[in-house]
């Protein structure tokens, strides 16, 4: 008998397209800092503190995906999941890394980058675009998987807790106190100095909430549906933490821009804490609030299209800086704006561009860029 068939939960689509979006608003703030000596400290704030919540969730969303079409009371096929999860992510990511390679290897004529042993470094730390650790350490969550299905099924709040708890110890101490530099064996160092690439002890929280809730999903619809206001309220708190955090690195540490954001960062106790506020307002209400129509329409496209932008928008802040560059175009606040906005809509438009034209005409594309195939 058939099993039956589970709800689409158009939140996670949504959460998706807001994620991305994130991303490339730290990406373009960065852009901004290092070409404006004097960038506005709350527009960058904007671009840097208020969207740090993106990438921990993009790893809630993708264990909630993998566990909410998952029986963890049967038996689990390793192999075949791995076959899975490696057509979608290892090779677009191979895809990316090379298409990079590539790219910077001929804007900046550095062709060691195409030496075996440069491009395995390269290739094992997420090294060929700055976006791209996000897949290794996702490729990692898969390896590991048969545990995190282990410790999903035997999760409770308690354990959850504890969990987060121990998240923030590990993350404080991986952040703020490691400092790998002074070994002198050149392999262990770098596997610590490059340990934010491709440890996933940094976001095992978040993803094992993402299976948790996937798992308990009628549950967490009643506890949303019931807690709305508290939900919103501890957004707003763990919000303005995340940003009284960023103005004390300022105003009293007396830190730089570039030095306090990279100080206020998700894995900072503050981050922890709003990443964890974020993830669930976002989720509450995108599936109980009742979102314009636009909106909605807007955030469909968004989240169709979000990992081929994620993947490809470092592309056009190239090319974007080059123009500005060439045209001798000041980074001011406006046209940083500008510049965000730009991005998004190449990136966006060269995704449906690809995508409509893979599956009209050449199914690999989609392939081995988003892992995307055609069913048979």
């Amino acid at each position: 008998m058939a099993g039956i068939k589970k709800e689409r939960i158009k939140a996670i689509e949504y959460m998706r397209g807001i994620s991305m979006l994130g991303v490339v608003a730290i990406h373009v703030g960065s852009q901004y800092i290092v070409n404006n000596p004097t960038a506005n400290m709350n527009l960058v704030a904007v671009y840097e503190i208020i969207t740090r919540f993106s990438v921990p969730i993009f790893f809630f969303i993708s264990a909630f995906g993998l566990f909410y079409n998952l029986d963890i009371n049967k038996k689990f096929d390793y192999r075949a999941f791995l076959k899975r999860r490696f057509k979608t992510v290892l090779v677009p990511y191979i895809t990316w890394s090379i298409i990079y390679i590539l790219l910077y290897g001929i804007a900046y004529a550095n062709i060691l980058l195409l030496h075996p042993v440069q491009l395995v470094f390269v290739l094992f730390f997420g090294l060929a675009c700055y976006q791209l650790y996000f897949m290794v350490i996702l490729l990692w969550f898969y390896l590991f998987m048969p545990l995190w299905i282990f410790v999903v099924k035997h999760s409770n709040c308690k354990l959850l807790v504890i969990l987060f708890i121990l998240q923030m110890i590990f993350d404080y101490y991986s952040s703020f106190i490691m400092n790998p530099y002074g070994i002198m064996n050149a392999a262990v160092r770098n596997l610590l100095i490059y340990r934010l690439n491709y440890w996933v002890a940094h976001y095992v929280f978040i993803f094992v909430l993402g299976g948790y809730l996937a798992v308990h999903f009628d549950e967490f619809k009643i506890f949303m549906r019931k807690n709305r206001m508290a939900i919103i309220m501890f957004f707003a708190v763990t919000l303005l933490g995340m940003l009284g955090y960023y103005y004390q690195c300022l105003f009293i540490k007396k830190y730089t821009l570039l030095e306090a954001i990279n100080t206020a960062h998700q894995l900072s106790p503050a981050g922890i804490f709003y990443t964890l506020g974020a993830t669930i307002f976002l989720f509450s209400e995108f599936y109980n609030g009742k979102c314009p129509t636009l909106l909605q329409k807007l955030f469909a496209v968004l989240g169709k299209h979000s990992y081929f932008a994620y993947l490809c928008h470092p592309v056009f802040i190239s090319l974007l800086a080059f123009v500005m560059t060439r045209f001798n175009i000041v980074m001011t606040g406006v046209n940083s704006i500008v510049f965000y906005i730009l991005t998004i809509t190449f990136t966006v438009i060269t995704a449906k561009i690809c995508n409509d034209f893979s599956e009209k005409y050449c199914s690999c594309i989609n392939e081995i860029t988003i892992g995307k195939y055609r069913r048979r």
